[in-house]
C-alpha cells in the first residue's frame, strides 16, 4: 500500500501534541449538544500554553455541508476558539470523517485550519504515526465503502448542493439521527470486539507486515483503546466526547489516552 510523503512536525522541548475525534456536534440536541461545546472549549483552552500542534480526527460535527454561500449555523465557540489557537501560532489539523465529509475550503479560508480527506502519514520527532479517522478502512463494511465513494463524488456533491440548505441540511440531520438511535438500540459499538472483528486492528497490523509505524490514531469506533500491533507499534482509539471524553497526547515519544473532566 502506498501513502503520500510525510509531514513532518518538530515538537519543541516541553510541549505537546494533543488528538481527539468524534465531537458529533449537533447531536443529538441543540442543549446537549451546546453543552458538550462549552466542555470542548474549555479542553482547549486547558492545553493552549503545552499546545505544540492539534490534530481533530474527524466527526466533529455530526453533520457538515458547505454551500457556496452557507454552511451549517452554530458552533462558533468552538470555531473562536481554534480560530484564536490558529492566530497564536498552534496548527490545527482537521480530518474529515464520515458524518464530515463534505467539509471543502471555509475552515481553512475562516480560521486557517488544515483539512485532510484521507489517512496522513506524520514524523513528529522522528517517530512515524499514520493518522486518519478510519472510516472505510480494514476489512468487511463493504455497503459503507460503496456509500463512501457514492457521497465523495463531485456529481453526487453538486446535485445535494442543488438543494435548499434548510431542506438539505435539515434530511442530512434527520437521517444522522436515525442512524444513531438504531445502532443505540442494538446496543451500540462501544466494547471491545475482540482483536479478529475490530477492523481497525486488522488494518493496522496489515500495513505493519510492509510499513512500520509507531502508532496508528484513529477515531470513528467511540472506543478508547490503546491496542499492541507488535512490541514497537501501538494502535490508539481516540474515543468519543458523548461520554468518554477522552483525547491522545504525544509527549516526548510517548502516545497515551487521557480522560478530560471539566471543572
Amino acid at each position: 500500500m502506498n501513502f503520500p510523503p510525510a509531514h513532518t512536525l518538530h515538537v519543541p522541548v516541553g510541549k505537546e501534541v494533543f488528538f481527539a475525534s468524534d465531537f458529533h456536534l449537533g447531536a443529538p440536541d441543540f442543549d446537549t449538544s451546546r453543552a458538550r461545546e462549552f466542555q470542548i472549549v474549555q479542553w482547549l483552552d486547558s492545553i493552549k500554553d503545552r499546545a505544540s500542534a492539534v490534530f481533530l480526527v474527524g466527526d466533529i460535527f455530526d453533520f457538515w455541508f458547505e454551500y457556496a454561500s452557507a454552511v451549517p449555523r452554530g458552533y462558533v465557540r468552538l470555531l473562536g476558539k481554534i480560530a484564536d489557537m490558529v492566530d497564536s501560532g498552534i496548527p490545527v489539523y482537521f480530518f474529515t470523517g464520515n458524518h464530515d465529509m463534505w467539509m471543502f475550503d471555509y475552515l481553512p479560508k475562516e480560521i486557517g485550519v488544515t483539512v485532510f480527506k484521507n489517512p496522513q502519514v506524520w514524523d513528529i520527532n522522528g517517530q512515524r504515526i499514520l493518522i486518519g479517522h478510519g472510516d472505510g478502512l480494514g476489512p468487511g463494511d463493504y455497503f459503507y465503502k460503496f456509500l463512501k465513494q457514492v457521497f465523495r463524488n463531485p456529481v453526487c456533491q453538486w446535485l445535494f448542493a442543488r438543494l435548499h440548505p434548510n431542506f438539505g441540511i435539515g434530511l442530512a440531520s434527520f437521517l444522522s439521527r436515525k442512524s444513531r438511535a438504531r445502532n443505540l438500540k442494538k446496543g451500540g459499538d462501544e466494547h471491545f470486539l475482540g482483536e479478529e472483528k475490530e477492523w481497525l486492528i486488522l488494518y493496522a497490523k496489515q500495513i505493519e507486515a510492509t510499513h512500520h509505524f509507531d502508532y496508528y490514531v484513529f477515531g470513528h469506533r467511540h472506543l478508547p483503546l490503546e491496542y499492541e500491533i507488535t512490541p514497537n507499534s501501538q494502535y490508539i482509539n481516540l474515543g468519543e466526547w458523548f461520554k468518554s471524553c477522552t483525547y491522545a497526547v504525544w509527549k516526548e515519544g510517548k502516545m497515551q489516552l487521557q480522560y478530560y473532566s471539566s471543572i
